[in-house]
């Protein structure tokens, strides 16, 4: 059960935030019960803090006019929650501008007491990640936003888009979702030049402004499912089949599932993927500990065997 205070301080930043929320809405996000939301209502007013309560059907609490808490007045584990958030995002390549989580991570800090400030830079100096950190494209923010924002509200949005092949189109499309993948940020929708449904990479999109028209989302849509399904289906150089002889959970481990496709056989774990560049594959299959054996395509064994010479040379050389 969470502290009183924790609970005085979060409906402290609810009222702040949500003006006119009811004593049921506070009590649910707060898990408590309504009688519980009076007891702390009433503490506040005897802390100087100025809470009004309107009745009616679309009364609630609110804070008085003009009134502002004082900023970043964290809980242990609100703070906690802030800084793994902001290391998580960079781990994964969710930032967008490259300085923006180290600012963040920076004000924040500086407004911690030293009892918070020490244990959470400690935590940071410390904490490792199993997986690794990707390289991210990062949108520009005001893109990103305002992508969210017009999807949030329906609305269509016009975009200036560069494609991989360096042309520039632009172009009004119905912002279904916005997807985040492995280092990369995608907006989903109907494109109205294609008369389509179509995927967009965010990075690539270099302006965006909001058209006076609304849509509605297709029924049970999954922006994410869908984005799943379309990378799937997109085009790759080579089709790799390679059976790694080892155990499957082992393998599923160290193997990307957004990468490739593991199936148990009575040999070992068959690999299946899609690659553009049969280098990146083979640096794949040498960071395994377990011996493989190639089905195809036949180019991916001169890749291997180009790494493997590169790793003898990097073995027989001498420091200077």
């Amino acid at each position: 059960m969470s502290h009183p205070l924790t609970r005085v301080l979060t409906l402290l930043e609810l009222l702040q935030s949500h003006a006119g929320l009811t004593g049921v809405e506070l009590a649910d996000r707060l898990g408590t019960d309504v009688r519980t939301v009076r007891r702390h209502i009433t503490h506040m007013r005897d802390l100087g803090i100025p809470v009004e309560a309107e009745r009616g059907r679309y009364g609630g609490y609110r804070l008085a006019r003009g009134y502002r808490m004082p900023p970043l007045v964290f809980s242990n584990d609100e703070a906690l929650a802030v800084v793994l958030g902001l290391l998580a995002a960079e781990r994964l390549g969710m930032g967008t501008a490259a300085p923006a989580s180290a600012g963040a991570r920076a004000k924040i800090e500086r407004v911690l007491p030293d009892a918070l400030r020490e244990p959470l830079a400690a935590m940071q100096e410390t904490l490792s990640f199993t997986a690794d950190a990707v390289i991210a494209q990062a949108p520009d923010s005001a893109i990103l936003l305002t992508l969210a924002q017009a999807s949030y509200t329906a609305t269509t949005a016009g975009i200036r888009y560069q494609s991989w092949r360096q042309d520039q189109t632009e172009r009004d499309i119905d912002p279904y979702g916005v997807v985040f993948h492995t280092g990369r940020w995608y907006v989903v929708g109907h494109d109205h030049l294609r008369d389509d449904l179509r995927t967009f990479r965010i990075d690539r999109i270099a302006a965006v402004l909001p058209r006076p028209r609304t849509f509605a989302i297709p029924d049970d849509f999954d922006p994410a499912a869908h984005l799943a399904s379309t990378l799937a289906q997109a085009p790759y150089r080579w089709q790799v089949e390679v059976t790694i002889h080892g155990p499957l959970d082992e393998i599923a481990r160290r193997l990307p599932n957004t990468a490739v496709t593991l199936t148990a056989q009575p040999t070992g774990v068959l690999m299946q993927a899609r690659a553009e560049d049969l280098d990146g594959t083979a640096r794949l299959l040498a960071s395994l500990e377990w011996p493989f054996t190639i089905h195809g395509p036949d180019e991916l064994r001169p890749a291997l065997k180009h790494l493997a010479a590169k790793l003898a040379a990097a073995a027989e050389t001498a420091p200077d």
